[in-house]
């Protein structure tokens, strides 16, 4: 008997109801499930569970929500080497690959083994302040430094592999995994990498030079980034949910985790399908 731990963003607006569904689906497939606090109330079959216990007890871990809660399970999972399965209760979308009125067959793929699994690069990301480690992160999306709400620009060094690319003075930047590639780094300019492709991109947040543009950088090679001046506040945000302020002379430095997210894929699962729809690709037509 398979157990399936549950996610859920019980905010979201149909979140109770699909909950409710899905202890009854679960039941009639003879499911285990594990869940923890606040969406225990809408599931009496599930057992109750820490966090903690949660990501050590289960087979597989179904995610209802959003993009964002999508990315706080991830960071729940700590790296731990379990398949994930979003079901999607928010707008956009792009991690959370099943629409809520296809529960049922993602249900039936996951008795009878119907599914794919695709491992995602994570990055992570340490800070050093006078030599010392301060803080340690792990980015499914991104790693970004912004200025925050000052309206000065702030002024940072790149460095791959202690090898100096350049200094920019702009409003930011963005580490991004080819996971996060549609997320702020797409609003910002950046390329779109499939998700299994082994690179890293950086690109600068309204840089204060047309001649910049964003580098693909194999994800084998550190990044290192220096923050050589900054008047306002400065802040590190690692997949928008989690981070720190900066200050003058902190480095900041992302590699390629040795751990990864696996992900789920019902069959038929398609990739450039998710771009046309979610970003409204309609090609060329004539008149």
């Amino acid at each position: 008997m398979k157990t399936i731990g549950i996610f859920a963003n019980c905010n979201k607006p149909s979140a109770p109801r699909i909950l409710r569904h899905l202890n009854d689906r679960t039941g009639k497939h003879g499911l285990r499930l594990m869940v923890t606090e606040p969406a225990v109330s809408f599931l009496p079959r599930a057992a109750s569970v820490t966090p903690k216990e949660l990501i050590r007890r289960i087979d597989f871990l179904l995610v209802l929500g959003g993009d964002g809660t999508m990315l706080s399970a991830i960071r729940l999972l700590q790296g731990r080497d379990i398949p994930v399965l979003g079901v999607n209760l928010g707008s956009l979308g792009f991690l959370t690959s099943v629409a809520q009125q296809d529960l049922d067959h993602a249900l039936d793929c996951l008795v009878r083994g119907r599914f794919t699994t695709i491992r995602r690069t994570l990055a992570d990301c340490l800070v050093r302040r006078s030599s010392k480690i301060i803080s340690r992160y792990r980015a499914l999306n991104d790693v970004v430094i912004n200025r925050g709400a000052s309206s000065r620009i702030i002024t940072l060094n790149l460095l791959v592999n202690d090898e100096e690319v350049s200094s920019y003075m702009a409003d930011g930047l963005i580490i991004s995994t080819p996971t996060g590639s549609t997320g702020h780094s797409l609003s910002a300019g950046g390329p779109i990498l499939l998700p299994e492709s082994r690179s890293l991109i950086v690109n600068l947040i309204c840089p204060h030079t047309l001649s910049t543009r964003p580098l693909v950088i194999p994800d084998g090679k550190r990044i290192t980034v220096v923050v050589a001046k900054s008047a306002g506040d400065l802040l590190l945000s690692v997949d928008g949910q989690v981070g720190e302020p900066l200050r003058p002379g902190d480095r900041i430095e992302v590699r390629r985790s040795a751990r990864q997210a696996r992900f789920i894929h019902l069959p038929h699962y398609s990739y450039f399908a998710v771009l046309r729809q979610k970003l409204h690709w309609r090609g060329s037509t004539l008149a």
